[in-house]
């Protein structure tokens, strides 16, 4: 288990947001818990200086490639990317400097999972390029991939056979337990113990972390196999749960 950075933007500003919210239809916009005064690119110089990798930048919407582009200059072949990402632009963003691109919503349409632009993703960038967005929330006792911020239900749910047929097509998978994010309440648990058992690709787990006993539980639960990103709960992006020094070792400045 390891700690995976993140970079999460939107209107072109580093933000962290609870996921359930994230509808832009909404008159309100979504509930923001942390803005950012620094742009993307100190992010991931602080990530580059400590030697994280594996972590990810997300593109919360249109408006963010400047400020994405950004990060990945400052970090080239160390982060992630995701957000409006398919077999047209993905080697854009890898000739930009991401280290593997992250798909969800252009693998399902219609709620299913498109199989021949799969297989076009798959074919374009390459296994190894690829992470795949299983973020999820839960309905009628099972967690079901969502798409478009997290926003509309899929007909996949998590399931050993669907993580098992996924894994034929990519590197990792990225996991936001999106009912929870950004709300600092506790992980979801039994999505965790269930990934633990059945995910056999490297995976990152998202959402509710709020202290290092979260941290703990998660690599309890997920057998050591796990990693995670920490969001609104870390105090570079001003939360007062977990420190970054607790998780590098080193202070941000």
């Amino acid at each position: 288990m390891k700690f995976r950075p993140c970079i999460d933007i939107h209107n072109g500003v580093v933000k962290q947001i609870v996921g359930g919210t994230l509808d832009d239809s909404a008159a309100a916009g979504p509930v923001t818990n942390f803005t950012s005064d620094r742009p993307a690119s100190y992010y991931a110089t602080l990530y580059r200086r400590d030697g994280l990798t594996g972590g990810h930048v997300i593109k919360l919407g249109p408006g963010n490639d400047d400020a994405a582009l950004d990060a990945l200059g400052a970090w080239p072949g160390g982060l992630q990317i995701g957000g409006g990402i398919d077999d047209r632009n993905a080697a854009f963003w890898l000739n930009a400097g991401a280290e593997k691109v992250i798909v969800t919503s252009f693998v399902f349409s219609g709620g299913r999972i498109d199989m021949d632009r799969l297989k076009r993703l798959a074919g374009a960038v390459g296994r190894d390029r690829l992470v795949l967005d299983l973020s999820c929330r839960k309905r009628g006792g099972e967690y079901f991939i969502v798409t478009d911020r997290w926003q509309k239900f899929t007909e996949v749910s998590i399931t050993a056979e669907s993580l098992a047929f996924f894994a034929g097509y990519c590197s990792e998978f990225l996991i936001h337990a999106a009912d929870v994010e950004g709300r600092c309440a506790g992980i979801e648990e039994p999505l965790v113990r269930f990934l633990g058992r059945h995910c056999h690709i490297p995976a990152t787990y998202a959402g509710g972390i709020r202290s290092m006993d979260d941290i703990r539980l998660i690599d309890e639960a997920g057998t050591g196999r796990i990693d995670y990103t920490v969001g609104s709960a870390l105090d570079i992006f001003g939360g007062i749960g977990v420190r970054y020094e607790e998780l590098t070792g080193r202070k941000p400045d």
